[in-house]
Parts: structure tokens; sequence; C-alpha cells
């Protein structure tokens, strides 16, 4: 099996390559990334591409159909990946994000790949009431980043894309240690705060739900997904990714960092507005369909593995939200260079 990897420079990337070659060992792996964070490691094992057969660059607005020739299973992980970049690059978002995608998929059906996986976003179901979200439920997307995913999977439904099978993983917020972490993530941004100033500041009155999920459980779900066959869901599926257990009001999140971190204190703004990103989410489908690839993950195991991770490249970067470990202060860094353009397109001679 040849596996072509989208944006596997970035945070899940890292981790996915990895997981795919034990868990694939025979899969020859291919990685296609614009390498904006590939500077932006975090642990200090080999580079994760060294598992990699080939690797390439490039934008994936832009991506030549023949390097798909004899590749059998797309991982398509590339895109503006969380809603503060989003925002800042609206317009770009929807061109990267689902414009870019459905080119990608279309021209995979064209060229005989079999499956195609597309990273999408439990965000999609944005404000919602108690009852958690189940994939037929009524979208409520509230930013640019949750309007680009749900447009793509739109767009994979109603695109001729023949008999390849395609997979939209609507993934519940990652957390967990990568190579290439990110702190822009809700328990990420707890432990790094944690460590750093032993005081996590929790903005708004931490009754807001989010389901979680760690990369390593990603990586599982991908391996279904790249997998599976069409009578497990259909040949074009939208499914949620992760486990009924990992939905987590936001102060049951910081206290558990505390208890890891000895010496934590926990401030809630109890005075704050009510935070519109709030929902729970129904993982009964994935259940279902994939028994064998559930979230093997701990919240425990999660926090272990970021506070020792962390703790192993002696982070202690009490402004660690203004540090490339912020994805969308690299790009802003990038753009003030003048390396990037607002287009999100590297000047020429960058790459």
């Amino acid at each position: 099996m040849r596996i072509l990897i989208t944006g596997n420079l970035g945070y899940v990337g890292s981790v996915l390559v990895g997981h795919l070659r034990r868990a694939l060992p025979e899969a020859r792996l291919i990685g296609f990334d614009a390498a904006f964070f590939a500077h932006c490691l975090t642990a200090r094992a080999p580079l994760p591409e060294h598992r990699l057969e080939r690797q390439h660059f490039g934008d994936v607005r832009d991506l030549p159909g023949d390097l798909l020739d004899g590749v059998d299973a797309i991982v398509h992980l590339a895109a503006v990946s969380n809603d503060p970049m989003g925002n800042r690059f609206e317009v770009v978002t929807d061109a990267i994000n689902h414009r870019a995608s459905v080119r990608l998929a279309e021209l995979a059906a064209a060229r005989g790949v079999t499956h195609f996986v597309f990273a999408s976003s439990c965000s999609v179901y944005g404000l919602a009431d108690a009852t958690p979200r189940r994939e037929g439920d009524a979208l409520n997307p509230l930013t640019a980043y949750a309007r680009s995913k749900i447009a793509t999977e739109e767009g994979l439904a109603q695109a001729d894309l023949g008999a390849m099978v395609t997979t939209s993983l609507r993934f519940a917020t990652a957390c967990g240690f990568s190579p290439r972490l990110r702190l822009d993530l809700v328990l990420n941004d707890f432990v790094a705060a944690a460590l750093a100033a032993r005081r996590i500041s929790v903005l708004s009155d931490g009754s807001p739900w989010r389901p979680l999920i760690d990369v390593n459980d990603m990586a599982r779900a991908i391996v279904w997904a790249l997998t599976r066959d069409e009578s497990a869901g259909g040949r074009r599926l939208a499914v949620n990714a992760g486990s009924d257990a990992w939905n987590f009001q936001v102060r049951d999140l910081a206290a558990a960092v505390a208890a890891a971190v000895p010496g934590t204190e926990v401030s809630i703004n109890h005075a704050a507005p009510p935070d519109q990103r709030s929902y729970r989410v129904d993982f009964r489908l994935f259940r279902e369909l994939a028994p064998a690839h559930q979230p093997a993950m701990t919240l425990a195991g999660s926090i272990a593995a970021l506070r020792d991770g962390l703790a192993a490249i002696a982070f202690a970067d009490a402004d660690f939200r203004n540090s490339p470990l912020m994805r969308l202060k690299v790009l802003e860094h990038l753009t003030e260079q003048g390396r990037l353009g607002a287009d999100l397109r590297w000047r020429e001679g960058e790459v």
C-alpha cells in the first residue's frame, strides 16, 4: 500500500508517520507539506520524516496530479488548522481547507486512489445544547475554520469521485504530545502553563464542554479509515472520531492538570460571559464501525506524556503564547519577515 500524507510536517502528521510505520509496516509512506512548521520540533528523537520513503515540499493548492500516480490512499491533514489562524486568514482558509481539498480528492479519484481520509472536526457543531451531537444533527459553525470543514465534507459528498472510499473524520479537539507540539490547544495549553508558571488561568467560567482526543488515538482512527471497506459506513462517510468518555468541561481539564503538576493553582473567571464554543459529542457510530480502533489513551496518560515530554526539553517559557509553539505566531512571523505572502504562499526563493 502506498500512502500519501499531506501536512505530514505538522502536529498530527509527525505522530501519524510513526504510527503508520508500526501499524502498516509494509506500506510505502510519502509526505507532502509546505513546511511552515517543519522547524517547530519539540522532541530530541530523530526527525519523524526519517520513516518516510519520500518527502515532497509544496503548496497543497498546487499539488501536481502526477504525484498521485501509484498512490493507493491519501491522508489529507494539510490545513489552516485552528480558529485563530482561520480568523486571521479567512479567505485563504477557504482556499486551502475547502477548495484545495476537494480538488485533491478529484485528482485522486481520477488517478485511481482507492481511499481518501479527510481530517475534519467536531467544531462543525459549534454552540449546542446539552444533548451530545450526532452525525445527522444540525451543524452550527462559528468560525471560518469550522465552515471550511463543512464545505469540504459537502464537496466530497457532491463530487464525482467514482469508487473511491472517502472518510471525513470529525475529530474531537486534539491533545497530547508530539515531536512538533502545538500549545494552542486547550489541554496542551494548561499543561504548559502549569509547568512554566504553576498557574492555569481559565478565561471562561469553566463550564463549556469540549470533546478531546489524543493525537495517538487520532492516528488509530486514521488507520481504520485507510483500510475500511465501504460496507462499514458507506462510500462517503462523515463520522465523529473520539470517545464518549472524553467529553470534558474545561474546569475539569484544569483540575486534572493541576493534580498532575503539584503546586499548580487554577484561576477561573466566574464573571466571564458565556463561551459560545460549547458542545458534547456522541461517538456511538465510530464505536460501532471501528471497534478495533477505539481511543486507548486516558486523560491522565495524555497529561503525563505532555508533562514529561515538555520536561525532557527543559520547557519553562512563561511567555509561550508568543512563541513558535503557537501556530498563528509562526505564520505572523513569516509574513512580517516577508517570507510568506498574505495568501500564505512562500515568496520566491524561500522554499
